[in-house]
């Protein structure tokens, strides 16, 4: 029971970091967009919601961050416009598209 008690701890200290290192984290995500998604996102092309533009991201919001990110990784098309796979940029990875849209989001509340 000692050794239990003991474990205990460093398994939800361990468990505590794993969960932080996987959450999108739009400071690191504000490059991203700036260097790979504004060219659509500050401007609207191809139907693209412009980042701060609430009412164009509210409805998309609802959707969760987790669909937003899935949309971005793998493409999407709507209604209003298409989402290329990454932004158009392969070379992206899954976490930087997710603190990309992360960052894209905080700043469309």
């Amino acid at each position: 029971m000692k050794i239990t008690l003991s474990v205990t701890p460093v398994l939800m200290l361990v468990l505590l970091i794993a969960s932080s290192t996987v959450a999108a984290d739009a400071g690191k995500g504000q490059g991203i967009y700036m260097n790979f998604c504004a060219p659509c996102h500050a401007t609207g092309v191809a139907g693209a919601p412009k980042v701060g533009d609430q009412a164009a991201w509210a409805p998309r919001l609802k959707q969760g961050e987790k669909v937003l990110v899935e949309h971005a990784i793998k493409g999407f098309q709507g209604a209003s416009g298409f989402m290329p796979a990454r932004g158009g940029n392969s070379a992206l990875s899954d976490s930087e598209v997710a603190n990309a849209v992360a960052y894209m989001t905080a700043q469309s509340k």
